[in-house]
């Protein structure tokens, strides 16, 4: 592996190493392998890797901060993957010269309101893992196309937009788990647009993701445009904000156009959801799965489901604060033109929801061929 000092940079946090740095991707073997030390870079670090082969970027056991004080990405890494995760799919160039690209034992520091942690393009099997990224735009950004990424035991901290943002992207297969996610104003976890599936979301801390003037959430995944939001599993995270946060710790945004088809099989299971104005939101979605999950402290409701068609709400706790303790919330379930859906075996308690104006602790408007049954309400 490369070692930047060897091609010139100080890596003091005084001088700006952005040439040096770009030097041993381009002169050397494609790789970085950082010593402990401070690295200033003013421009986007670019590693492309149907130019440079094989590529990994390591730093010397969290000892080594990169500051991003430019606009744009620190590390861009470019693949040229054209097809699927099936092998099948899979070109020569991306087993012989992209595959697995590795980001590990680093700190970026975004120090300009634009900057980004790691832009990631056309790439396979990318794995990044025990970084940190903070004060940065977006974390981690994937678009156009990417497969298998995997983010694990990171922290994605105080971003000024989004941790893990998927954009516009055709991607499936990732896995994110063991990482705290939090503080950033938009989203923790961010899909715009994109054809997305088979992603993983597990043993997360994903809070406090809020602030920003547009809708926002912990998890914030939408379709406005264009775009599928499928095969999610959601399961064992603590998902958490503060009660005067708008928008949801978990916010799914399907399209009135596309019906109920475009957000589907998804799985939500085993988390803590709490504190904020609405806990969990699914808009125009098909065979979700909601259960085992303690839902709590919703400043307006703990759950609504708009336009949602055969689904599972079963063996959750929704309910407010612990009794006794002050509380402000009106928690409570809404749904609103739901077709074939089941509710049952949950405990709601200590709902404020109860008035002609605002419903019960369960409502339901315009609802048909719903089932609610064994709670304890």
């Amino acid at each position: 592996m490369s070692d930047p000092k060897l091609f010139g940079a100080e890596g003091d946090g005084v001088r700006d190493d952005t040439n040096a740095i770009q030097h041993a991707i381009d002169e050397g073997d494609g790789t970085l392998d950082f010593p402990k030390g401070t690295f200033l870079i003013s421009k986007t670090i670019t590693i492309d890797t149907t130019k440079t082969g094989f590529t990994g970027i390591q730093g010397r056991m969290g000892a080594t901060r990169i500051v991003m004080t430019g606009e744009g990405p620190a590390f861009h890494i470019l693949g040229n993957h054209q097809g699927t995760a099936d092998p099948n799919s899979v070109k020569d160039h991306t087993w012989e010269k992209e595959r697995f690209p590795l980001v590990q034992g680093i700190e970026i520091h975004g120090q300009n309101p634009k900057a980004d942690g790691i832009h990631l393009h056309r790439t396979m099997q990318t794995t990044v893992q025990n970084v940190l990224i903070r004060q940065c735009r977006h974390g981690i950004r994937l678009y156009e196309r990417n497969r298998n990424f995997l983010l694990a035991n990171s922290h994605i901290y105080d971003g000024h937009e989004t941790g893990v943002f998927f954009d516009n992207c055709n991607l499936h297969q990732v896995i994110i788990v063991g990482n705290h996610i939090s503080y950033c104003k938009k989203a923790g976890i961010y899909q715009h647009n994109g054809d997305v599936h088979n992603i993983q979301i597990t043993g997360n801390d994903i809070e406090y993701n809020s602030g920003a003037d547009a809708p926002s959430g912990d998890i914030l995944l939408e379709i406005p445009d264009e775009g599928v939001v499928s095969e999610y599993t959601i399961a064992s995270n603590t998902i958490q904000a503060t009660l005067d946060a708008a928008g949801s710790n978990i916010w799914i945004r399907g399209r009135e156009s596309e019906g109920v088809f475009a957000v589907r099989a998804i799985n939500i299971t085993g988390n803590v959801l709490g504190s904020r104005n609405e806990n969990l939101v699914i808009e125009y979605g098909n065979r979700v799965t909601v259960t085992g999950n303690t839902i709590y402290g919703g400043t307006e409701r703990n759950l609504r489901l708009d336009h949602c068609h055969n689904m599972v709400v079963g063996s959750n706790t929704i309910n407010s604060r612990p009794s006794g303790y002050p509380a402000d919330t009106s928690d409570g379930v809404l749904l609103l033109d739901c077709i074939g859906l089941n509710l049952n075996s949950n405990v709601l308690i200590d709902h404020k929801a109860g008035s002609e104006a605002s419903g019960g602790a369960v409502t339901l408007e315009r609802c048909s061929d719903c089932r609610i049954s064994q709670n304890q309400i």
